[in-house]
């Protein structure tokens, strides 16, 4: 499939915005030649599952009249950009991975779909999600399974999995996704391309009804890209207060696209290959110790450093899964009746526990989570990141939704498997960044936590990585 579009379709999006401000490439040649490999590859890879093709082609005509005019403004102007099917569009179809809202279209665009389309950017459709996003792997009644671009037998990874297949298939050059509990960095690690959780409230968040749900767990907007570089871009776009999100932070100056050409020599990074707990698959294990030793390489003091949580399941899983239940009860309790059969099991299960939790248990809570906090701070008043692993093993076949056995101990097939969820708990910024492929030929992902408010170092620290080992450079052989 390397043809002279095809090519087209792997440009970074800052290259994209550059060639379409001087005029060596239109709008229109760009959004036809995505939406062409769309025709060709979506239907191997699943990862769109509603294309927006006329008003696509509408919006890069209008911006192709822009930029001969002379009018063209905003950092993506012209360049194409998916969106996971959880964010509302205005005009396209947002079924939310749900049969219940299998012909829904929002008549109001999100915060973060305003500001792309503010930046210039064009909106290409919307991507894969399980049903409300509530769980690692991508698949739902509606549309079924989105497949890994590195092989079509294997998951994508989740919930924000049609996002990252579709960037790593050439299908679009920047997703936004949404993360709950590693739902940008499950996929991204699994489709071997970048994906950043900011920090609460980086991105306002206006997807769910209720914004004072949104912290607990902490959701965030997130981005998708091929490179850093373009997820710094990204960010600078989408990031800032909204008066529609009571959590939103305000601007703090940063120019998160310079992030990629600072220093990092002297950096204090706290490596860990499990947090403490994990059951980690022995490949992902030494491709994490071979990132630690490049940053090492680098000028950056790397040393093991474990938060030491006391009684994880307990304290950092088992709070983060009553959590998440109890949010699904709050939200969906109302369609088990009605709705049953057209409902997935995972969600009604989630429903059904997050209901039976009482009150005064659900607000306890809150005592264990802030061990959590408390723990990851400790590491970071030591250290400016820490490096894990994202995942425990590389993508695994569709059908499951996870390994019961890592290294031959017995791990939840559903949560065992990601070293994300912790800082859901906590809010720190938190990217995946591909450090190599598996023994099968699977992307692997390093993921980079970082104080408070300091994605600015995430993504210097990740430029870094990036520069030493360019695994963005690989495409995936979609066949």
């Amino acid at each position: 499939m390397k043809t002279g579009t095809d090519d087209l379709c792997y440009l970074p999006a800052a290259v994209l915005a550059g060639l379409i401000r001087e005029k060596k490439v239109s709008p229109v040649e760009v959004v036809k030649a995505f939406l062409d490999r769309i025709d060709r590859v979506n239907p191997l890879v699943n990862a769109y599952c509603t294309v927006a093709r006329e008003a696509a082609l509408e919006d890069a005509r209008e911006a192709e009249r822009a930029v001969m005019s002379g009018t063209a403004g905003g950092p993506l102007h012209g360049v194409p950009v998916a969106v996971k099917d959880l964010t509302p569009t205005a005009g396209i179809r947002t079924t939310f991975g749900s049969k219940i809202f299998e012909n829904h279209v929002p008549i109001k665009d999100s915060v973060f779909v305003e500001r792309v389309k503010s930046a210039g950017g064009i909106i290409l459709g919307k991507t894969n999600t399980p049903e409300f996003g509530h769980k690692a792997v991508t698949d739902n009644i509606l549309f079924g399974h989105t497949r890994n671009p590195w092989n079509l037998k294997c998951v994508a990874g989740g919930s924000s999995g049609g996002s990252a297949a579709a960037v790593s298939a050439g299908l679009a050059p920047l997703a936004e996704g949404s993360d709950g509990g590693g739902s940008v960095r499950i996929p991204a690690a699994a489709c071997g391309v970048y994906g950043l959780k900011p920090s609460f409230g980086r991105i306002p968040m206006d997807a769910i009804t209720s914004r004072f749900s949104i912290t607990t767990p902490f959701l965030h907007y997130g981005v998708i890209a091929r490179n850093v570089a373009d997820a710094a871009l990204f960010l600078s776009v989408v990031s800032g207060p909204d008066s529609r999100d009571p959590f939103s932070l305000p601007r703090t100056g940063e120019d998160f696209t310079r992030a990629a050409g600072e220093e990092v020599k002297g950096l204090r990074i706290a490596f860990s290959p499990d947090l403490g707990y994990f059951a980690v698959a022995r490949e992902v294990r030494e491709a994490a110790q071979r990132a630690a030793g490049v940053f090492a390489g680098a000028g950056c003091v790397v040393e093991e450093a474990d938060p030491g949580f006391s009684n994880p399941l307990e304290t950092v899983l088992g709070v983060f899964n009553q959590m998440w239940c109890v949010h699904f009860a709050a939200f969906y309790r109302e369609y088990l009746e009605e709705w049953d059969r057209h409902l997935s099991p995972g969600v009604k299960a989630m429903v059904r526990v997050g209901a039976s939790v009482p009150a005064v248990e659900y607000k306890r809570l809150d005592f264990m989570r802030q061990e959590v906090w408390n723990k990851i701070e400790a590491v970071l008043a030591r250290y400016d990141l820490i490096i894990t692993p994202t995942l425990a093993v590389p993508a695994f076949g569709i059908g499951v939704p996870g390994p019961a056995e890592i290294e031959g101990r017995a791990v939840d097939p559903y949560t065992g498997w990601f070293l994300t969820y912790p800082f859901n708990l906590t809010g720190h910024p938190a990217a995946s960044i591909p450090c190599g492929l598996s023994r099968d030929g699977l992307p692997l992902g390093l993921q980079i936590i970082g104080r408070r408010f300091d994605e600015f170092t995430v993504l210097k620290a990740s430029a870094l990585f990036e520069r030493v080992g360019p695994w963005g450079d690989m495409r995936p052989d979609i066949a």
